[in-house]
């Protein structure tokens, strides 16, 4: 068995619902053991509560289902995004929101923060926050696209606010610009990894290499745009190439997540029992399209 089928790989922000069965079948032979999918917008406005209410339920139920199917655990955040903090029509999803983050599974409040730094975010995170504390969870923050370093300052500033422990909170989407604060401020240190925006696998390392293995969350968060659900495992390699030991490697991919996320008491982390769809069903649906071969060949001889 290779160094790469014995590791494991838990992804702290993924968004597997615009992702396809294939890349879970590769994410598999990967490593990817688990997952944390967070609550984010379409990528078109949505125009009404139910829109929201029923994507949650399909967090917490078809993409639950879809990811065990291929053997990997599949826990999910909920949030108002910030992006969708500005619309009114959105905005009453606050109201039901603690309902859902009783449910099992949801390990975290998220993604909560900034988008463009407007009043009306700054009112859905502050509000976003205090439903974290209540509910004694974890809360994964998106730094604003713009503006980084004046946005994660800002971040910073409204979580200490908030009165939120530093440990219960990981800032995510960082940079070689944006780590310092957050390091000094004892909340955990979030990096996306993608193709050609945000940070790569070779500068990640380089960060590591600067700030060490501890309160850092690697992640691929890939979602409906040019991205790759990988890029942890890429990471992991390129860890390895630069030195890190193995054990460095399942720190950063594997026992942190664990540790930000099992703050929540919700993580299940046991195995699902399967690698390959077995024609079990949800609410009457399967993963399999299409006949299965015994299928075909049953319907064959019937004919002959």
């Amino acid at each position: 068995m290779t160094e790469q089928h014995q590791r494991r790989i838990f992804d702290p922000h993924i968004h597997m619902t615009s992702r396809t069965t294939t890349d879970y079948e590769q994410m598999y032979a990967a490593g990817v053991r688990a997952l944390v999918e967070p609550a984010f917008w379409l990528g078109q406005p949505r125009t009404n509560v139910g829109s929201f209410t029923d994507y949650f339920d399909g967090l917490i139920g078809w993409e639950r289902f879809r990811a065990a199917q291929f053997g990997i655990r599949h826990h999910c955040t909920m949030a108002l995004n910030p992006k969708e903090a500005n619309d009114p029509r959105c905005t009453e999803v606050l109201d039901v929101l603690p309902r859902y983050l009783a449910k099992d599974g949801v390990v975290a409040v998220g993604e909560v923060g900034y988008d463009s730094m407007t009043p009306a975010e700054e009112d859905a995170f502050t509000r976003q926050l205090a439903m974290a504390v209540e509910h004694e969870l974890p809360v994964l923050v998106h730094t604003p696209h713009r503006d980084k370093l004046a946005g994660t300052r800002r971040t910073l500033d409204v979580v200490r606010a908030s009165g939120i422990a530093p440990e219960m909170v990981v800032v995510d989407h960082l940079n070689e610009v944006t780590v310092g604060p957050v390091a000094e401020s004892g909340c955990w240190m979030g990096f996306s990894i993608y193709p050609d925006t945000k940070m790569d696998e070779h500068r990640m390392v380089a960060i590591l290499r600067n700030y060490g293995t501890s309160r850092v969350l690697v992640n691929s968060a890939a979602d409906w745009g040019r991205s790759d659900p990988l890029k942890t495992a890429r990471t992991g390699d390129a860890m390895l190439a630069g030195g890190f030991s193995v054990a460095d490697v399942d720190k950063v991919l594997w026992q942190n997540p664990v540790e930000f996320y099992g703050q929540s008491g919700k993580l299940m982390l046991d195995d699902t029992g399967q690698a390959e769809p077995t024609g079990e069903t949800f609410a009457g649906n399967s993963v399999l399209r299409g006949a299965r071969p015994d299928a075909a060949d049953s319907a064959g001889s019937a004919m002959s």
